[in-house]
């Protein structure tokens, strides 16, 4: 798959972005608008956007070296590869997201209280959540 790096979101050619629940202002760093777009990635999004039919709120996508360090990000974040995606739970089980994730392509998923980490880095999982709870 091919990534491609931009030195600021605006950069991004019209005919180029094809994920159109998202946009690359939202999949951008939030500290200096750099975006890398890991391609492989944004598909699983867009196919788990599809397949849940419900709205994705991403609150984290690339980050540049720089933010991620300050948002304490490990240092080899997938983050960094525009390889990873924290979107909000909004309520929603984590189960439900995890499964909706697992069926769209990522391999690597965290479920926090507030939102779910995913990735198509290594294969490996945890979370936060207990079965049925959806807070």
């Amino acid at each position: 798959m091919t990534t491609r790096k931009f030195a600021h979101y605006s950069h991004v050619p019209k005919g180029y972005w094809r994920w159109p629940h998202f946009t690359p202002r939202e999949m951008a760093c939030h500290h200096c608008g750099e975006l890398v777009v890991h391609e492989e990635t944004m598909d699983a999004a867009e196919r788990m956007r599809r397949q849940t039919r419900e709205p994705a709120v991403i609150n984290s996508a690339y980050r540049c070296p720089r933010y991620n360090a300050l948002a304490g990000g490990a240092p080899l974040s997938m983050h960094k590869f525009g390889r990873a995606h924290d979107e909000a739970r909004r309520g929603r089980a984590g189960e439900f997201l995890e499964a909706g994730a697992t069926a769209a392509g990522f391999k690597g998923i965290g479920c926090y209280i507030t939102f779910i980490h995913k990735d198509t880095g290594g294969r490996r999982a945890w979370g936060v959540w207990k079965k049925g709870s959806a807070s």
